[in-house]
């Protein structure tokens, strides 16, 4: 585009490395398409009456259809007649057209026969949709260009490309907007978790710096204190010092650090998502895009495919939503009693465990059962995800939605709301519940009379989240990524056995190059055969492959920032991933897959309130693992109330030293109440011990002591204080930065100026249409009130007419 002058925000993305633009956009000559056709489809032999029926009604809107055959296949080449994008043009005067030439983006071509195909019906009334369920056809695709495919291979879709940025403007001309916003949107989120990933590992390494100096270190690796049995049947007490090592690992992750880091993370949600919104202004203004309507854009799609066409209405019953509702409530009642099953099954473990002849394995049980917990977590979610995505679609098809996109938004919604409740409830039982509904010696929670509930380490129960986070988190990303590459590689190569080889008998036709592919000088149909093959033999795309790379980078957002407290290293595991996931899409999409169907929009849709919405859980969640789940009240409480330098005297003794000792209770075995068989009173060593001490803050009768509700109090207060302020924030930053750049204000204030002042010029040389065109839509009842607009209206034709009616109406 020669003097066009790009924004300033996406000058500023190229220059921080986030996108890398050519400024170039290729075009065709008028009615010419570098492709042999718009769409292929294909089906089997046996099928062939009800294919032809098919054709027979594309054949009725002009459609031009060139059948190949193979060894058991049919392959249907579909090029639409042009008339179909001028009457597109006419309609929407899409800013895209080149006025001179009427050439249309084949982007949005392909767009248009997409709808066109899916909403022709044959005679008996079966949509494409159908006919692919059934088999008729085994499958619909439209061709790659090899040019540019070859293009975006060398500029983006390959390993060595990973730090560089994206040529988004490529990706959009090829894939559409929706595809374009979908990596603009992944890149940024990439390039901005830099920052908090660096932050994360100095917390990390602050944790680290604990190691020599942190007293309750000392106090745990060399105390002789003793602690009571973790099972009511065959476990004997144990001394904490065996617990050492487990003690270091919670200080890495619980420490005032943590807190910091929660709260910066909290305040980059917030700037990462306004900044987003910046971007995607910036893009949409320069795509001319920005005042695009998917409804109208529906409408007219609908009107070119079928004139006669209805207008579909909008719908809605409260009734029918209330049943919607109460299915998914019962949904997220069955997930969350997987979790229940899932505590169940941990609980039963680590009695098991503790009550192994296997000191080590004894001493670790619920570390044991902790991690078998994730493992099995894992599978849930494996599983569960095949099932909410049935269940999500279900109830989607029998929502009344008008268009596909609101379809696609409320399966959106409903699909990540399940998968929400599968990835997080045992999270949050873990942070929030493990350790503190347990009871005292004595008076045990039990599951089904039976089994004790599991316990906190001494240390916290920090760890027992990080190791859930941990496990859950590589494993997803890891296994996900290899079956996201392998599955469309091994489907490639599947193919490739089935179809014979074609051998190249037409070297010159088919290695000519896009551009010169057109009405007079066209691909032989051997090459077109060959081409037409080699786009089958990808891996298949449908209308959701998209939204599958959105849930997997929304949930990984939800893991980087809701429990972020717990797990410091998030981010960083999340950014080296997504520089891997970014190309890993990318090789995919141009190299592995059939080409998806460009689609328009100028938003990423639902996803912008999912991602909001996160990011207020963020703030409420990590606000509460540092007040619940943390040890960081607790030792703030100590510090300044009961501990060495509560009374303000200078002292050399460090001011957390007998904290470990100060949050332990004693339960002894002469008092009668906790029930303690005297075998198990026998520690490793053989010495017989008559009382024994655990993680609470009660007196000798099992009562809650005074520190007890002060750091209950304390706590509450704190994550009161922590949202709230975390949420003014939130606000302020938001407020503070404008949801577009000015230079997009200006431009598009700058673009109506100039309509406007054309529209006045326009009426100004021609008054007698002007004045026409007005009367024609004014209603008559606005119309009487002076001689003047008697005089205006009579200047045009038809004046006599209006000046009856005013006679009339007076």
């Amino acid at each position: 585009m020669p003097g066009h002058r790009r924004q300033a925000s996406i000058e500023l993305l190229e220059l921080l490395g986030v996108v890398r633009e050519n400024g170039s956009t290729s075009h065709l000559p008028p009615g010419l398409t570098p492709l042999s056709c718009d769409f292929v489809l294909v089906g089997k032999r046996v099928h062939s009456l009800k294919q032809s029926d098919y054709i027979h009604e594309l054949k009725k809107k002009k459609f031009r259809v060139k059948e190949i055959e193979d060894d058991n296949l049919i392959f249907y080449g579909l090029q639409a007649p042009n008339e179909i994008f001028y009457k597109y043009r006419h309609l929407c005067n899409d800013p895209d057209w080149d006025s001179s030439m009427y050439v249309v983006p084949l982007r949005i071509r392909l767009m248009i026969v997409h709808f066109i195909l899916n909403h022709t019906k044959t005679g008996s009334g079966e949509s494409l949709r159908s006919l692919l369920n059934s088999n008729v056809f085994e499958a619909k695709f439209c061709l790659h260009e090899r040019k540019r495919q070859k293009q975006l291979k060398e500029s983006w879709a390959r390993w060595t490309a990973c730090l560089k940025g994206q040529p988004i403007t490529e990706i959009r001309d090829y894939f559409g907007e929706k595809v374009a916003l979908y990596f603009l949107w992944l890149g940024w989120y990439t390039y901005l978790l830099a920052p908090p990933a660096v932050i994360g590992v100095i917390v990390f390494l602050y944790g680290l710096s604990f190691f020599n100096s942190s007293p309750l270190l000392k106090e745990v690796c060399n105390a002789e204190i003793v602690m009571c049995p973790l099972c009511d049947t065959g476990c004997k007490v144990w001394k904490l010092s065996d617990t050492c090592n487990y003690a270091k690992l919670t200080l890495l992750f619980d420490n005032e650090g943590t807190v910091f880091f929660a709260m910066v993370m909290a305040i980059w949600t917030t700037l990462f998502l306004e900044f987003w919104k910046r971007n995607r202004a910036s893009y949409m203004c320069e795509w001319k895009v920005s005042d695009w309507n998917e409804d109208e854009e529906e409408l007219i799609l609908e009107i070119i495919n079928d004139p006669e066409c209805d207008r579909k209405q909008f719908q809605h019953s409260y009734s029918h939503s209330l049943l919607i509702l109460v299915c998914v409530a019962v949904m997220i009642l069955v997930i969350i009693g997987l979790t229940t099953a899932l505590v169940v099954i941990r609980v039963m473990v680590a009695s098991i465990l503790a009550q192994e002849s296997w000191e080590f394995m004894s001493h670790h049980s619920n570390i044991g059962a902790m991690m078998l917990g994730a493992f099995l977590h894992y599978i849930i979610i494996t599983v569960m995800t095949k099932v909410n995505r049935i269940v999500a679609m279900k109830l989607s098809d029998k929502e009344r939605t008008r268009s596909f996109s609101a379809r696609e938004n409320s399966f959106t919604v409903k699909m990540f709301t399940f998968q929400f409740f599968t990835y997080f409830t045992s999270l949050f039982y873990v942070a929030f519940f493990l350790g503190r509904v347990n009871g005292h010696p004595g008076d045990y929670v039990r599951l089904a009379g039976a089994w004790r509930l599991e316990e906190c380490h001494p240390s916290g129960c920090l760890t027992d989240l990080f190791i859930q986070m941990t496990i859950i988190m590589v494993l997803k990303q890891i296994i996900s990524n290899v079956f996201e590459f392998a599955g469309p590689w091994l489907c490639r190569l599947l193919k490739k056995k089935k179809i014979p080889k074609l051998q190249r008998k037409c070297q010159a036709c088919y290695l000519k190059d896009d551009s010169d592919v057109g009405k007079s000088n066209e691909m032989c149909d051997y090459c077109k055969h060959r081409d037409w093959a080699k786009n089958y033999q990808l891996s298949e795309v449908d209308s959701f492959s998209l939204f599958n790379e959105f849930l997997e980078m929304v949930i990984q957002f939800s893991f980087t920032t809701i429990f972020v407290a717990a797990f410091p290293l998030a981010p960083l595991l999340a950014l080296c991933n997504n520089i891997i996931e970014i190309r890993l899409d990318a090789i995919k999409m141009v190299t592995l897959e059939r080409r998806m169907v460009p689609k328009k929009t100028n938003d990423i849709g639902v996803w912008i309130n999912i991602l909001e919405v996160i990011g207020v859980l963020a703030v409420i969640a990590n606000g509460l693992v540092i007040g619940i789940s943390s040890d960081f009240i607790p030792r703030l409480v100590y510090q300044y109330h009961y501990g060495p330098c509560a009374t303000g005297n200078g002292t050399d003794t460090d001011c957390m030293a007998g904290y470990i000792n100060n949050s332990l209770s004693i339960a002894s075995l002469g008092d009668g109440k906790a029930k303690i068989s005297p075998s198990q009173m026998v520690t490793s060593t053989g010495i017989n011990v008559t009382s024994c001490s655990y993680k609470d803050y009660r007196d000798s009768d099992y009562n809650r002591t005074p520190q007890f509700w002060l750091i209950l109090a304390v706590r509450f207060a704190f994550v009161i204080l922590f949202e709230h302020v975390l949420l003014i924030c939130r606000f302020i930053a938001a407020r503070f930065i404008p949801s577009a750049p000015m230079d997009v204000k200006n431009t598009k204030l700058s673009n109506e100026f100039a309509r406007l002042k054309e529209k006045l010029k326009s009426f100004e040389e021609h008054p007698k249409v002007a004045h026409k065109s007005a009367g024609e839509g004014w209603d008559e009842c606005h119309v009487t009130w002076g001689e003047p607009i008697v005089e205006e209206l009579q200047v045009g034709p038809g004046a006599p007419d209006h000046a009856g009616k005013l006679k009339s109406l007076r």
